[in-house]
């Protein structure tokens, strides 16, 4: 009885096995059905995929080629579309600048009297062929000779009228009864008789027989009056340097003056030092001292009284001899350097001079420039000229006047040294011949 639970649970199992075991296989039996079925629709619809991949990649190149094509013509279209773009713009670039040029020559042709008829209703091209005749035509007046009656004015201001004839429109000649020769232009259209002679020239244009080479005025045009340049003078330079420039001027002519003052005195102190002394010297050897004051008598100058001292004190000591001679050649040198430390002053003070212009000079034109400004360079060309003028003339009557002075300094210096020599030597000759 003890073993009948255990006999019933293994009988329990047992049945419960086989059950267990006939639900699995039928179980595995359907999963590998069910395996089958899935394999087979997994080839199929890989077949199936594949198809439509190939269709797909036969689509995508189909569209590759569209789009290339399509690529192609955009491109096309974009160029047509820029061509056409330009196209307009060149027809509306060329239609402002036809009606720029219209306008240029419209108003250039206006000053020749000569209209030009631009209305709607006449073509610009009709326009345009009209203004290319009028040009030409004025082009073939206006490069030949023509001859009219008008007025020019002199060069003294006057107005005289006479016959004008026109070389092409640059250039004029006029013959009148007072005046003949090239025109320039005098403002407003009007004309001026030119300051060089051109005579001859106008003539042969009047004669229709102009030279190989002429005398001509040529301008651009006659509405601004044409000023002549005219050449700078020794007057307009002093001029230019204003007062100081004067003054400097003066003292150069005083410093000339002096200078030819002083080499006159000069040349009468220097004269005769070579003549004097061989009289004395042959009277001294001789043994004639008393004699050679009379016979130097008839001599003037400086060298002339210095030995007539010597002469006259020769038999007095060495020592009282000598001072006379120096005291003698002192006296003589005020008259021999005459005016010279003056003309080394004015020297000196000329440049300074020039200096204290250049200052005012500039002073001026920064006056001027405070005032005007410097729109107009004439304004202020007074105080630079003055500046530089002054300057000039400070330097000009400096140089020649230390450069004669120190020649003349020198010049003066050697006629004392020779002077001291002369009577030096007369004095040494008479101790000598004395002491035989």
């Amino acid at each position: 009885m003890k073993f009948l639970p255990l006999i019933l649970i293994f009988l329990f199992n047992t049945l419960n096995a086989n059950e267990l075991r006939d639900a699995y296989e039928k179980e595995f039996a359907f999963l590998k059905a069910q395996k089958t079925e899935l394999q087979k629709r997994v080839v199929k619809e890989k077949r199936h995929n594949n198809k439509e991949v190939l269709l797909a990649k036969k689509d995508v190149k189909m569209l590759q080629t569209t789009l290339v094509s399509l690529s192609e013509k955009e491109e096309k279209i974009r160029t047509q579309i820029d061509k056409s773009s330009q196209l307009l713009d060149d027809k509306q670039s060329n239609k402002e600048i036809t009606a720029s040029v219209l306008i240029q020559v419209k108003s250039l042709l206006q000053e020749y009297n000569i209209s030009l008829n631009n209305s709607t209703n006449t073509s610009v091209v009709a326009v345009m062929q009209k203004a290319f005749d009028d040009t030409a035509t004025l082009y073939k007046k206006l490069s030949s000779l023509q001859k009219e009656d008008g007025k020019f004015y002199l060069l003294d201001g006057t107005t005289q009228k006479g016959s004008i004839i026109k070389v092409g429109n640059i250039a004029a000649y006029g013959l009148s009864s007072k005046a003949k020769g090239a025109l320039a232009p005098a403002g407003n259209g009007e004309y001026k008789i030119w300051n060089q002679n051109a005579s001859t020239d106008a003539l042969a244009f009047a004669n229709n027989t102009p030279k190989r080479e002429i005398k001509i005025f040529i301008y651009e045009n006659l509405d601004k009056d044409v000023e002549y340049i005219k050449e700078k003078t020794l007057q307009d330079t002093l001029k230019g340097g204003g007062v100081i420039g004067y003054i400097i001027l003066a003292l150069g002519l005083l410093g000339l003056l002096l200078i030819l003052i002083r080499t006159v005195l000069l040349s009468k102190s220097g004269s005769n030092v070579k003549e004097i002394t061989a009289i004395v010297v042959k009277k001294v050897q001789e043994n004639k001292a008393d004699e050679a004051l009379e016979a130097i008598k008839g001599f003037k100058g400086s060298t002339a009284r210095i030995i007539k001292a010597t002469l006259r004190n020769i038999t007095k000591d060495r020592d009282h001899i000598e001072d006379i001679i120096t005291e003698n050649i002192l006296n003589e040198s005020s008259n021999i350097d005459r005016f010279g430390n003056f003309v080394l002053v004015l020297a000196a003070v000329a440049p300074l001079l020039g200096l204290l212009g250049t200052v005012t000079g500039m002073i001026a034109t920064f006056d001027i420039i405070t005032e005007f400004g410097t729109s107009d360079p004439k304004l202020l060309s007074g105080g630079i000229s003055e500046a530089l003028v002054t300057t000039m003339l400070g330097l000009i009557v400096a140089i020649p006047l230390l450069l004669l002075g120190n020649l003349l300094s020198g010049w003066a210096q050697n006629i004392k040294d020779s002077m001291e020599q002369a009577a030096l030597h007369i004095v040494n000759l008479f101790e000598l011949n004395k002491a035989k």
